[in-house]
């Protein structure tokens, strides 16, 4: 695509939130391996290439470098903490390992003035910036210039302007940096030329003509599941090929309370998408029952859950294409877990994989967008804020809100007390503020006296989070009265729950979902 950014990545947790500062700026910014083939680079034909940062040491001669070809198509080059690392060693200057480390905020001094800094930050000034590194650059390569300093990185930022090649040892990608959005505009628009005009208006449109061109005249079958991301890919492409789709809901029984009933009323009847509703919760419920790890419950749902939509999508005539709600940050992850570049975190929520017997083709109209660009696109679409604002809920759903074993009794009781937590939020007008928030049924039983009874039932705990980007969050601090107020009625209106608690856990940089 043209008018864009190239994101040449070594591996770090946080090398999406580049893309998405990027994106935010109007910037069309695709995300490859550090391991991706010389001619995939040179057909994206970038605007710019940035070059991320990633857990290994420069100073290591088997560790990973930047393809020559990044300092051969003579485009601007912007490498962000070992990327920078890399560049300066490939050039010819050099890296060593840190007599001091830095991690975390650290005061960057402005040393001279630099292209990439025009505009926000001047000469002179100390500005605070997010460091995580051991390794420095030690000698800088024939025609860079040191701009920026810190207590721990002399070289905190360099650059060769003749080239248009810059070198951050700082991370500008994460909110904790000062200014850290518009270094990264500054270098797409301002250096790179790009034209900022990426938007969801132009991706609809350009999305519903690839998927006629793709489908033709075929049939095409989705897998709903009420979230966000199938719903916006179901309605973008009902809006492409109409009648030509079929919607397949399986109802898995692990639904919070009313979720599946606006699924059918929304697709089935407000939208006339032809959905069928298959009501599978027995099925599930069984085959978990007894299972307490949660990894081993997310395989049994979504084993069950191919098994079901297999059997329903068998049913019906002349089906080529499966459609499915895949999102960037999965098809970043599935290329890093393939080519090595990544730590991996976690497994990912769809790990129930495709039947070999499903010959269907894939459409996937949203594997160039994040999130929030969904939920952007969902409001281009006119879906209704009620489901294009839902927090985030995972596959699994709520088996993985109760540890230890499921029961039909602790899911009514989670339901409950999840609906009366919402309700609160929302009243308190509060929902639009939070990223994500749910109760969670903990595996433990306090002994309390209600009334002139003792009781002896659930302790609930209650999660909310904020975050600009779902990479990096911290807990919602709610005020003791909200707290009050949300525990009284769940303990009053929920029977099973006898305490309620709030935690207070931040998510870090660099985890994949919040759960």
């Amino acid at each position: 695509m043209s008018d864009s950014i190239l994101i040449i990545d070594f591996g770090s947790q946080v090398t999406q939130l580049i893309a998405r500062r990027l994106r935010e700026a109007g910037v069309y910014t695709e995300i490859l391996p550090c391991t991706t083939d010389v001619e995939k680079i040179s057909a994206a034909a970038p605007n710019g290439i940035i070059l991320s940062g990633g857990p290994n040491s420069v100073a290591l001669a088997d560790t990973p470098r930047a393809p020559q070809i990044v300092f051969d198509l003579g485009v601007p080059v912007l490498g962000i903490c070992y990327g920078q690392q890399t560049m300066c060693a490939q050039l010819g200057g050099r890296v060593e390992p840190g007599t001091s480390r830095e991690f975390g905020r650290a005061a960057l001094n402005i040393a001279a003035p630099c292209s990439l800094f025009e505009g926000f930050w001047q000469v002179g000034g100390q500005h605070t910036v997010w460091m995580s590194h051991g390794d420095h650059v030690a000698k800088l390569p024939d025609g860079f210039t040191v701009v920026a300093t810190s207590a721990g990185a002399p070289f905190a930022a360099v650059a060769d302007e003749s080239r248009h090649y810059y070198g951050v040892q700082f991370h500008p990608e994460v909110v904790h940096t000062q200014n850290g959005a518009d270094l990264l505009a500054r270098f797409a628009l301002g250096i790179c030329g790009c034209t900022g005009s990426w938007s969801m208006a132009s991706y609809r449109s350009r999305a519903i003509g690839a998927i006629r061109q793709q489908v033709g005249d075929a049939k095409v079958i989705c897998g709903l599941s009420g979230g966000v991301d199938s719903s916006v890919a179901a309605v973008l492409i009902h809006e492409a090929i109409g009648a030509q789709l079929t919607c397949v809901f399986v109802d898995h029984g692990l639904l919070r309370a009313g979720e599946a009933e606006e699924v059918v009323r929304l697709f089935g009847d407000h939208y006339n998408i032809p959905l069928i509703h298959k009501d599978a919760s027995d099925l599930f419920l069984g085959r978990l029952q007894g299972v307490s790890d949660p990894e081993e419950k997310r395989k049994i749902i979504g084993a069950s859950f191919i098994e079901v939509f297999d059997d329903e999508a068998s049913k019906i005539k002349d089906v080529q294409f499966l459609a499915q709600g895949t999102l960037y940050p999965d098809v970043i992850e599935s290329i890093s877990a393939a080519g090595g570049s990544a730590v991996t975190i976690k497994s990912h929520h769809n790990v129930g994989g495709l039947p070999d017997d499903m010959a269907l083709d894939l459409v996937e109209p949203l594997r160039e967008l994040f999130k929030d660009e969904v939920r952007e696109l969902g409001r281009e679409l006119g879906l209704p804020e009620s489901l294009v604002g839902r927090h985030p809920f995972p596959g699994p759903g709520l088996a993985i809100r109760i540890p230890g074993d499921i029961t039909v009794e602790k899911l009514d009781i989670l339901r409950a007390a999840d609906a009366v937590y919402l309700d609160e939020i929302r009243k308190a007008g509060l929902y639009d503020d939070i990223w994500q928030a749910f109760a969670v049924l903990l595996p433990v039983k306090s002994v309390g006296v209600m009334g002139d009874a003792r009781s002896y039932e659930y302790v609930c705990a209650l999660r909310a989070v904020t975050s600009s980007d779902g990479m990096t969050a911290d807990s919602y601090a709610f005020s003791h009265a909200f707290l009050s107020r949300a525990a009284t009625r769940i303990v009053n209106e929920v029977r099973g729950v006898n305490r309620v608690v709030y935690d207070v856990t931040s998510k870090p940089p660099g985890t994949i979902e919040w759960e």
